[in-house]
């Protein structure tokens, strides 16, 4: 693939270059240029190394059903665990459930060669969307089993068009794709690929994980206990605070707590000043404070998946923007959720949906009538949030079937 190399070695020449200017470039351009000495130094010389490999934070949490299953039930085994994007290195490099972390370099053939000489994987996951023509060809060429998992191909993507049937020979290299529905197989088929199971998304079983996990929060369940319905907010951006803020300004029977996706001084101000009911941010709150609240706003990382248990409804951020964030870890909580209209490539807000557990919005008006109708009724909620834990339930044993298919599940 001549022209796929010229690519990768313009596109190196490239990060190089930004990575003098931009600190999140920088960090993956050091971090793959480290990864081979990272890998000579923690390498056990006679390891038997699984490798995952996960583009970002979202991948990763959708392998991480699949690397605790196998460390816990197969302890010979190491795993080693890539990242591409700093949003995931920088906030799992300390995952203990790995036994290295570090970056993946850059696919250029050298780094390929030299990379797979200092790992010697035994097998390798890549999650979802990662498809690295000379990771995957050196790999098969080793004679080294590589399975996608939580896959999920679109008629749109590059392998399906015409022009670009050869780089579809990428996806030859790969002993088996686990795919999310019934679209890719069908995809995968179209192009003469049959090894493949749907065998669903291990996020189903991941947030289960969370939610058996979920720490008791005695500050948000004071902030719960007043009486009023509670929103939760997860993940938020302004453009979905706009719309969130203002209601619950002029609904005193609705209280919110919101997490919003940046904490950063400039936006807790920003949302701090767009109320002009009570707020109070969780690292500053006492019980007499927080009883008092309106709003309480999430200043730290790592409690909302937990907090999601206190809430009547969940509103899931970035769907007027990047994208429509995680909706399953508020779905499992069994309460309706509602989002953004940038969700049609995020297959459980459609299943949502479609069951009836999730509500889509497309601005202000909408969701006022949402809250004013549908969801002002307790029995309505009750019944919209069974359907939304209900399409969960349905859907976990994804690792199961993973590691069942390639003879590791125990």
């Amino acid at each position: 693939m001549l022209i796929y190399n010229v690519f990768i070695h313009a596109f190196m020449a490239g990060v190089c270059l930004l990575s003098l200017f931009d600190k999140k470039v920088r960090l993956m351009w050091r971090g793959g240029r480290r990864a081979f000495d990272e890998i000579d130094r923690k390498r056990e010389r006679d390891g038997r190394y699984v490798w995952f490999h996960a583009a970002s934070l979202g991948e990763f949490e959708q392998g991480r059903p699949i690397m605790e299953h196998l460390r816990m039930t197969h302890p010979e085994l190491k795993i080693l665990l890539t990242f591409f994007s700093p949003s995931g290195y920088e906030v799992r490099k300390h995952y203990e459930g790995a036994d290295i972390v570090c970056y993946l370099p850059l696919d250029t053939p050298g780094n390929v060669r030299r990379f797979l000489d200092a790992a010697r994987p035994v097998m390798a996951f890549f999650i979802k969307y990662e498809f690295w023509y000379n990771y995957m060809y050196q790999l098969k060429r080793r004679g080294i089993p590589i399975y996608s998992v939580s896959s999920i191909f679109r008629p749109g993507q590059v392998f399906f068009r015409l022009y670009a049937r050869r780089y579809a020979r990428v996806l030859r290299c790969l002993t088996h794709f686990f795919v999310q529905n019934e679209q890719s197989l069908s995809l995968l088929a179209s192009i003469g690929l049959s090894n493949a199971t749907l065998s669903g998304d291990t996020r189903f079983d991941r947030v289960l994980q969370i939610k058996t996990a979920a720490r008791s929060l005695p500050l948000v369940e004071k902030f719960a206990r007043r009486g009023s319905h509670v929103m939760v907010a997860g993940s938020t951006w302004p453009p979905d605070e706009a719309i969130l803020l203002p209601f619950i300004e002029s609904n005193p029977s609705w209280r919110i707590i919101i997490a919003p996706h940046v904490i950063s001084e400039t936006h807790l101000r920003q949302i701090e000043r767009s109320l002009s009911v009570k707020s109070v941010r969780y690292t500053h709150a006492t019980e007499v404070s927080v009883a008092e609240a309106r709003c309480l706003i999430v200043d730290c990382f790592g409690l909302l998946s937990s907090i999601y248990a206190y809430g009547h409804v969940a509103y899931v951020g970035g769907g007027f923007g990047v994208g429509v964030h995680n909706v399953l870890e508020a779905a499992v909580w069994g309460m309706p959720v509602i989002f953004g209209p940038n969700n049609a490539h995020f297959q459980e807000a459609q299943d949502l949906k479609a069951s009836r557990g999730g509500f889509e919005i497309d601005g202000p008006e909408q969701f006022k009538e949402l809250m004013d109708g549908p969801l002002s009724d307790d029995d309505q909620i009750s019944s919209f949030g069974r359907n939304a834990a209900s399409y969960v339930e349905a859907n976990v044993g994804a690792t199961r079937r993973v590691l069942s298919a390639i003879g590791l599940w125990e």
